[in-house]
């Protein structure tokens, strides 16, 4: 591991190095890059030159222990400094992870109503709102590319594109069969029903990641049709793109010209094309492996939303919290932080036993 370090430290300075070159900045791409090189070494430079300055203290402490005046204070100092070298062992393994390439990337989210009617409709948009408010928190940009509404406010589906720095990162594992169980606005006798949504998260692509054959696609435009609300506006350029190998079908209605509309299909359909792809490779290794947070498949059960008892429940780290009504107004972060924990403990276990 230190070797590695040491071989990414003379690279960091090399970046460093570059940077503080204005003539870089003659070439906008390049600087560009190094930025970005610079900013996702960053973390790892801090945790290992805190592990180094660890070392370094336990060695300045040894050299005091047989002065008896400082000793007391040697000791203190190597002890401090020995108690931080586990965790931050274990911090520069998982930053040595390797990286997920769409980490950085924005996401496309999309929602269904499952099973459940109406019911099932109204908790798609609390989701929709929910996903919403967390992407403020963080000042993302959330953008609406279809919707389809139902006459009570509810949503059939919903397809929207949050913009932000790592958001990937921290959305990934919402995607699957998030479950409700609440008394519908519906509902006048006051009996809890079990109603089912479905989210898919998806890494924005662009066009240098997916490579799309213009002939397999077939366009039509129409207007935009709906119940109105804030998530429609009605226009005369909506877009639908019918991808033709695979029958897959993407509308986006948003934006007011058909060039923008068709530009935003292009960037959903590959994303679901790449997407279906990856799901057909975990499938076939699906056997092979068993993961604590799951594979992130949409059929499979994530998540249980109880609001009689105010708790939620994350079925894949079995991580049961009781404070549904800040969750859904976008606190989010301890859920995802214990995914996020799980998958990189998961996946140091598997770099252990393959190494």
């Amino acid at each position: 591991m230190l070797d590695k370090l040491k071989t990414i430290e003379q690279r960091y300075q090399e970046v460093e190095a570059r940077l503080a070159d204005p003539a870089t900045y003659d070439d906008h791409a390049l600087a560009a890059r190094l930025n970005q090189e610079q900013k996702e070494l960053s973390p790892l430079m801090e945790a290992y030159r805190a592990y180094e300055k660890a070392q370094a203290d336990m060695a300045q402490a040894q050299e005091l222990f047989s002065d008896p005046e400082l000793a007391e204070m040697a000791w203190e100092e190597y002890a401090q400094a020995k108690a931080a070298l586990p965790e931050l062992e274990e911090r520069l393994k998982v930053l040595l992870l390797p990286k997920d390439p769409n980490d950085g990337k924005n996401v496309i989210v999309e929602i269904r109503a499952g099973v459940g009617g109406e019911e099932a409709a109204l908790f798609a948009g609390s989701l929709y709102r929910m996903y919403s408010m967390y992407a403020e928190g963080r000042r993302w940009g959330v953008e609406v590319d279809s919707a389809s509404e139902t006459e009570l406010g509810g949503l059939k589906e919903i397809c929207f594109t949050i913009q932000g720095d790592g958001a990937y990162s921290r959305l990934k594992f919402e995607s699957g069969v998030h479950r409700v169980q609440r008394v519908p606005e519906t509902e006048s006798g006051g009996r809890v029903h079990t109603s089912t949504v479905t989210v898919a998260v998806l890494p924005e692509l662009e066009d240098v990641d997916v490579r799309l054959d213009p002939g397999d696609i077939e366009m039509q435009v129409f207007r935009s049709s709906g119940a109105g609300g804030q998530h429609i506006n009605k226009t005369s350029s909506a877009v639908r793109l019918i991808h033709k190998p695979s029958g897959m079908v993407v509308e986006c209605q948003q934006e007011r010209s058909q060039f923008q509309n068709r530009e935003k299909a292009m960037r959903i359909l590959a994303s679901r094309l790449y997407e279906q792809e990856r799901e057909r490779v975990e499938g076939e290794h699906s056997a092979q492996r068993k993961s604590q947070v799951g594979t992130g498949m949409r059929n499979e059960r994530v998540r249980t939303y109880n609001f009689p008892q105010g708790r939620l429940t994350d079925h894949r780290v079995g991580l049961t919290l009781y404070k549904l009504d800040a969750v859904m107004d976008g606190d989010l972060d301890e859920i995802i932080d214990a995914l996020v924990t799980a998958d990189q403990a998961r996946r140091l276990e598997q770099e252990t036993a393959g190494g």
